[in-house]
């Protein structure tokens, strides 16, 4: 089928013509025939790089040139940049007047966000969309088009039951709305393509032909053809990442763990080190320039090495800059070889010529080591093939011996993948889903809650989910969330409300209130004891108990007991109860490092976990404490002020002494404390500096300099104020949602 022919706006089949797309491929041209452009609803199963993303492009365009609106929704923070990027190309086409405007919302989850309203294609996460409509926006009723993207992670536990009661909504407030739901590997497609009154594609066409296989006995064994390594070694993973090398491809390694992943890098990086030309030297440097920009810890010293030979390790624990260089070098082909969980797998446009899945199994804290689902394993394959740069991909699984060997073959090369299920079934699924049914009129009785429940999938695939609704309504009754009125009817209160647009789990806040009612009975809450009480919420995932933390915690807490604004569980009695208490003490340990000024490098050392952790850690904490400065105003609790100013402590690793400093445009709690220790102690002090005097300060310099100045209202001429960031643009970190 010919781009050139299809009934979409001409400015797009121009813009695709001059890219060089002159046809669709097969499963592309299926979903056209399938009613893409009619506006006809579709789920495409079809592979990874097969062009799922020019489907929502096409659907959207169309739709937006007619008048219409789409949202694109996507899983991960990274991922929504990605497809952000991708979809302002088409900014300048004359598709409609004015232009095509492209929106993404990722943050701030209790902001009504109308701006976007004036946007055509919004990108966001499935958790912001979701907010968006428990705040009421008005332009979620305009929107025409919905792309879900990834939607097999609806059999995801965390975020399934967001994703899933999102898309039964929009299609509830949204009649005439197209569902575009994108998918590589979805076992029973079928049954969701009805859920979602869709048409349905399924391939397994792909532009680059995908090899599956085992590596044993010194040879990858696929299905009809078997390669020998010539070369192969005693270490299988070595050997498979060389012989990728020497054949020009590039090579992404799937561990287990974090720790394994480092190591993988470390070996491979050690083992390249005596093979390096002096221009691919001078080209991995320029990779760790960057990476060292931003090195402050072990792992990230780690990382430049690595780099130095071509070789990175990507998981969540690292920061977020270094993740993007690497990925950003990886698809530049100035790194090689990649190191990681298997959360690269989920979505990012990260292709190889090889894949190799090291590990199959991992570990279960209730079923210790077991096997990785086929959809998992799925997602890693599909990441080989580069198109247009490889002949062919391979993903290859290694075995140990002959029954493993056997094992792999049957359990995964030749299986198909599982069917996704709904997570939705569970009370703590359901606490803030019910809630903002109640608290947004989307519901207001038993029989609505009933009927809207009906329409999601669970109810599609299970049944009933009565039980579990009276059990959260009693739930959200007790803790004073919502009101039964004689009639029947619902109404939220005003806790309810504001819990529901400040996006937290109804237990978190219930937990939250409980504490703030202590404060009243307290001259003044302490730090320690409000970030406790958020790390005590099941919204934060407190740090693992290590056996031996339980000396230093147990100290810690007594230091700190008379602060706790939770119960304090008897050592003898609940044995759960009390290591959930120590580890969210250990939790609020690092948060109260983190605030005052420990460096990172002591913080990802004592905890011996990632700087990506803890950026991620506080970003959450960051959320929860805005959060309790909120509902510590709704209850005129004496926290109110303490709550905020620790939400912006948290957000930026600031002693309080630096609150005043800390958000001027351009200065971190590195510049702020280097300011402050220059004797600029206020915004005051520093309105009166003298210009050089002020670059003078380390890390600061003569535009930074400007800048402060200029935000302080003084004109320092050559020298402009800072961009600010886009209006609304959705970026805050108030809340993280990536791995």
């Amino acid at each position: 089928m010919k781009i050139a022919g299809l009934d979409i706006p001409e400015a797009l089949r121009d813009f695709y013509l001059q890219s060089g797309l002159e046809e669709l491929y097969p499963p592309q041209a299926a979903a056209v025939e399938n009613g893409l452009l009619d506006g006809k609803s579709l789920l495409a199963a079809i592979p990874t790089a097969s062009g799922k993303t020019l489907l929502a492009e096409m659907a959207m365009l169309k739709s937006i040139a007619a008048g219409g609106k789409a949202i694109y929704i996507v899983p991960l923070k990274a991922l929504a940049s990605e497809k952000y990027d991708r979809f302002s190309q088409f900014e300048k086409l004359p598709i409609k007047d004015g232009g095509i405007k492209v929106g993404i919302a990722t943050g701030d989850f209790d902001a009504k966000d109308e701006y976007l309203g004036q946007k055509d294609i919004i990108v966001a996460t499935s958790e912001k969309t979701d907010s968006l409509l428990r705040n009421g926006v008005s332009w979620m009723t305009s929107l025409t088009v919905v792309v879900a993207d990834e939607v097999h992670l609806i059999d995801s536990a965390n975020r399934g039951p967001t994703l899933e009661v999102t898309l039964a909504k929009l299609m509830k407030v949204n009649p005439g709305l197209q569902v575009l739901a994108l998918s590589a590997t979805i076992g029973n497609a079928k049954a969701l393509a009805k859920w979602l009154k869709a048409g349905l594609v399924v391939s397994d066409w792909r532009p680059t032909v995908l090899k599956e296989g085992v590596f044993f006995g010194r040879a990858i064994n696929f299905r009809t053809e078997k390669r020998v390594l010539n070369a192969a070694g005693p270490d299988e993973v070595l050997s498979l990442v060389t012989d990728t090398l020497e054949e020009g491809g590039q090579c992404l390694v799937f561990a287990n763990t974090r720790k394994s992943s480092e190591s993988i890098a470390q070996k491979v990086s050690r083992h390249l080190a005596r093979k390096l030309s002096d221009a691919d030297k001078a080209r991995y440097g320029l990779v760790r320039q960057q990476i060292a920009k931003h090195a402050e810890t072990d792992t990230d010293s780690k990382l430049a090495e690595c780099v130095a030979h071509g070789v990175a390790f990507h998981h969540a624990g690292l920061r977020s800059e270094h993740r993007r260089i690497v990925e950003d070098a990886f698809r530049q082909t100035d790194i090689k070889v990649i190191a990681c969980t298997p959360t690269l797998a989920a979505g990012l446009n990260l292709p190889a010529r090889r894949v190799i899945i090291r590990d199959y199994k991992r570990f279960d804290a209730n079923y210790g080591s077991v096997p990785i689902p086929v959809l998992e394993y799925k997602q890693m394959a599909g990441r080989a093939g580069r198109p247009r740069l490889d002949p062919y991909g391979e993903a290859v699984l290694i075995a140990k011996n002959y029954d493993e060997y056997q094992e792999l073959l049957e359990n995964y090369v030749m299986a198909d993948p599982e069917h996704i299920t709904s997570k939705l079934g569970t009370e703590p699924a359901m606490r803030a889903h019910v809630l903002s049914a109640i608290a947004t009129e989307f519901c207001r009785n038993r029989k609505d809650l009933k009927e809207f429940m009906d329409s999601t999938f669970f109810a599609y695939q299970r049944g009933d989910l009565s039980s579990i609704i009276d059990h959260v309504l009693d739930f959200l009754l007790e803790e004073g969330m919502i009101e039964e009125n004689k009639g029947g009817s619902f109404k939220a209160t005003e806790l309810g409300s504001l819990t529901s647009r400040l996006y937290i789990d109804p237990l978190s806040a219930a937990i939250i209130m409980k504490g703030l009612r202590r404060t009243m009975k307290t001259p003044e809450a302490g730090e320690f004891g409000l970030l406790h009480l958020i790390c005590g919420t099941p919204d934060v995932k407190s740090l693992y108990l290590r056996r031996t933390d339980y000396s230093w915690i147990i100290r810690f807490a007594d230091e700190h007991v008379e602060e706790f604004l939770a119960d304090v569980p008897d050592s003898y009695g609940d044995e759960v109860e009390f290591e959930q208490f120590l580890s969210a003490v250990k939790t609020a340990a690092l948060a109260e490092m983190w605030i005052n000024e420990k460096s990172e490098e002591a913080i990802t050392d004592f905890f011996n976990i990632g700087p990506g952790d803890v950026r991620n850690l506080m970003e959450t904490c960051t959320w929860l404490m805005h959060g309790v400065a909120e509902i510590s105003r709704l209850a005129r609790a004496p926290a109110t002020r303490m709550a905020r100013e620790l939400a912006v402590r948290l957000e930026n690793g600031a002693s309080r002494e630096l609150l005043d400093l800390i958000e001027l445009s351009g200065v971190g709690r590195v510049r702020a404390r280097r300011l402050y220790d220059a004797g600029y102690t206020s915004r005051d002090k520093l309105k009166g500096a003298d210009l050089a005097t002020l670059a003078a300060v380390p890390g600061i310099g003569d535009r930074l300099a400007a800048s402060i100045l200029n935000q302080l209202g003084r004109k320092i001429d050559g020298y402009a104020l800072p961009e600010p960031e886009a209006a609304g643009a959705g970026q805050s970190t108030l809340l993280s949602f990536d791995d």
